[in-house]
């Protein structure tokens, strides 16, 4: 199921010229509903392998790229570009139109291990703060892009049913 075959359609007239087209009324927006990302008897933990794009994690876990909507809506990815985890090489692109090779290796910010509970967590903290460890660009970047390599995958005995319950929220 294509996600814009849910979508209404409408006759748009761009130039208000009375050329009007039939168009998919992308204004549409449908969100999950808050408390579905709790069943977590809903969902499956995923981490997302290296060269992963949605349609291909679809495929896997749905046996259909035409389902990787799901993956994305459930994961709040509107923006391919910038939500979905980027592969070595498209991050290495990525950092080198940000930052110079000189800004890659400068401090982002510093941090330290809290000092109770769980000493693994780090806590960003001002420069010259005693103790601390400077992250750079580089480090910092990196972070990121691999936290948005987890992601939940809906189990596909729900599949049916969020399909069905997105068509008629559209």
């Amino acid at each position: 199921m294509s996600y814009f075959n849910n979508f209404s359609t409408l006759m748009y007239d761009p130039k208000g010229d009375g050329s009007a087209k039939l168009t998919t009324n992308i204004l549409k927006r449908v969100r999950i509903r808050a408390n579905m990302k709790k069943e977590i008897v809903m969902l499956d933990p995923y981490d997302v392998k290296e060269n992963e794009t949605p349609e291909i994690v679809a495929d896997r876990h749905h046996g259909s790229p035409y389902y990787h909507w799901v993956v994305m809506l459930l994961n709040d990815i509107s923006d391919i570009n910038h939500d979905w985890v980027k592969s070595t090489r498209q991050l290495q692109k990525y950092l080198l139109t940000k930052y110079t090779e000189t800004q890659l290796i400068e401090a982002h910010h510093y941090e330290i291990a809290q000092s109770s509970g769980d000493a693994t967590i780090k806590i960003q903290v001002p420069q010259g703060t005693d103790g601390a460890t400077a992250v750079t660009n580089y480090e910092y970047e990196v972070a990121l892009n691999e936290e948005k390599r987890s992601i939940d995958l809906l189990r596909n005995d729900y599949l049916g049913y969020f399909t069905e319950e997105f068509a008629s929220l559209v």
